[in-house]
């Protein structure tokens, strides 16, 4: 395809603040690296932990179904990203399938849960220098609370800093930087676990403290908004992308479904190795603390353990380079999707402009703005992990119904990676993402309604500002089951018994209606019941095909003399 990619509206003006083109540098290993990067990242760190002190062994049935349930999104995501390679992909796609409104619920969505990454991912790398014993003895990083002291909030302001000049440089750069942190990401993790493996394995560990599921089913779904499907998140980076692709029908969906599988692979082998690895005395009691109260390096602890010191040390290192590498990544796709958003329209214009290099910069000095302002007194990694899944689990929820409706509307498109069996796929993927918001609980649903809330008037506000020429009409027909699914999804967490808690303890609305089991399958009928009616009344094939031609027409029109590599 000739020319670089451009994200322009599919039916809105591009605005006029764009003054270049997102430049077409990446090849397929860039872009399976940029989705395995955003894979392994603190989540590997902290996430084996979390999952074990939530479900005890059965943290193993945590992540083999966070990997069945994302497998089936990333499948989705896969065909979508083939077959409309466009920055921001995640906002794109329910854009073509039923409108600007539903394009920027999901955008907004994506957007909130990225822009959010990079800061907890630096984060998660200062609490663990916080307590390297020659860091801690020259300078205090984090208050007793856990928030940043003055000194930490420099620290984290040079890391943010760093993530934005890598970025601004350009993808290519971008691309290899990131290439060259996950070789050494993914080669950490494995690492870990063959000495763990082959020199402290305790197999009693996977039935200790309670039995192998001591906290029952409850314990198994928990486990997943608490870091299991954070840490695994990731896969649609390569998507966000797709604009800056230099063959992007070809490695999009390759890239997909690689990055997937490789980081399924290592985190099903880090929680047996993070398991047996254990001091059997130390889960007498429960799950609780398994390797220490506070103790914020599990793998180092457990390797000084097996008396591999030199790993320890390795590890340290890594609790810096895997959580920068994948905030690096984050900032980058923030700074894309809020690009997307501009372009279309749906938020200020001024977010589309390009520079010299092909860099979406205002966008990404946003990202950097708003990431600062994440520093600010919040809660715990985990509490943070919890809403940011949650998140991204609504804004996976759009790929699977807008699939069903552009398989219906826009049937002749060519589509590189074809899902086979998508009639089941799709509403199975679709089930996962809402069954991923109700187990995340009440606290992370509510606080999301008014994030949406907040999204929504900041689009009415701005398409005030617009011409009236330039204001697209928002298919309120095709989009109006979202409002009905977000509500209800609502008020199945306000009866549920799923929300704030302990590790080991579980602590769920007080006033319980719905009872165990009986509470997902509630979710299961409901997002058939949406699933179905929103794939009925999706925008029309003559809609749709001219949305997808304008996109089209539109990458066409751009210069070759933008293309590198």
């Amino acid at each position: 395809m000739a020319g670089t990619a451009t994200t322009g509206a599919a039916s809105g003006s591009t605005g006029s603040g764009s003054t270049g083109h997102l430049r077409r540098d990446v090849g397929f290993w860039g872009l399976m690296f940029v989705s395995l990067g955003s894979i392994i990242g603190s989540g590997w760190l902290l996430g084996a932990l979390t999952a074990a002190k939530v479900a005890g062994g059965a943290s193993l049935l945590s992540w083999l179904l966070a990997a069945v349930m994302l497998g089936l999104l990333a499948l989705v995501h896969a065909e979508l990203g083939g077959a409309y390679p466009v920055a921001g992909g995640t906002a794109r796609f329910p854009h073509f399938a039923f409108g600007p409104f539903a394009g920027f619920t999901a955008g907004w969505m994506g957007w909130l849960q990225a822009v959010t990454i990079a800061p907890i991912e630096v984060l998660a790398t200062l609490s663990y220098v916080a307590h390297i014993d020659w860091v801690a003895n020259d300078v205090t990083i984090l208050n007793t609370d856990g928030t940043l002291t003055h000194a930490g909030l420099v620290i984290a302001t040079v890391f943010m800093i760093i993530f934005t000049f890598i970025n601004i440089i350009g993808v290519k750069w971008l691309a290899r930087v990131n290439n060259v942190a996950v070789v050494w990401k993914t080669a950490v993790p494995l690492l870990t676990i063959v000495v763990l493996l082959l020199t402290r394995f305790n197999s009693s560990n996977f039935t200790a403290g309670g039995g192998f599921a001591p906290y029952g089913g409850h314990g198994i779904f928990a486990a997943l908004p608490a870091g299991v499907v954070f840490a695994l998140e990731g896969f649609e980076q390569a998507i966000q992308m797709a604009g800056e692709a230099r063959k992007p029908q070809r490695d999009v969906s390759r890239a997909v479904l690689v990055a997937m599988a490789i980081g399924t692979l290592i985190y099903l082998l880090l929680e047996v190795a993070f398991i047996g690895a254990l001091d059997p005395k130390d889960l007498v009691h429960g799950w609780a603390n398994p390797v220490g109260a506070g103790d914020f390096g599990p793998y180092a602890t457990l390797a000084i353990l097996a008396g591999a010191g030199w790993l320890a040390s390795i590890l340290y290192i890594d609790a810096v380079i895997s959580p920068a590498g994948t905030g690096l990544i984050y900032l980058a796709t923030s700074a894309r999707l809020s690009y997307a958003l501009g372009r279309q329209r749906n938020l200020w214009g001024f977010l589309a402009r390009i520079d010299a290099r092909g860099i979406p910069i205002v966008s990404l000095i946003l990202a950097f703005i708003v990431g600062e302002l994440a520093f600010l007194p919040f809660p715990s990694w985990t509490a943070l992990v919890g809403l940011v899944t949650s998140a991204t689990a609504i804004m996976y929820a759009f790929a699977p119904v807008s699939l069903h409706a552009l398989r219906k509307s826009d049937p002749d498109r060519a589509r590189p990676y074809k899902v086979s069996g998508w009639q089941v796929i799709s509403p199975l993927a679709f089930i996962s993402a809402n069954l991923i918001i109700y187990w995340g609980g009440w606290q992370a649903t509510w606080k999301l309604s008014v994030a949406i809330v907040v999204g929504l008037i900041l689009f009415f506000l701005t398409r005030s500002g617009l011409p009236a020429e330039e204001r697209v009409p928002l298919e309120w027909k095709n989009s109006i089951w979202i409002w009905p699914w977000l509500i209800g999804m609502l008020i199945i967490n306000k009866l549920g018994r799923y929300g704030d808690f302990t590790p080991g303890q579980f602590g769920g609305v007080p006033s319980l209606t719905i009872g165990d089991w009986w509470d997902s399958g509630v979710v299961v009928v409901w997002s058939l019941v949406i699933y179905y009616w929103a794939t009925f009344i999706g925008a029309p094939k003559s809609y749709v095909q001219a949305a997808v031609a304008k996109e089209e027409d539109e990458i066409a029109a751009e210069p070759e003399l933008h293309i590198a590599g």
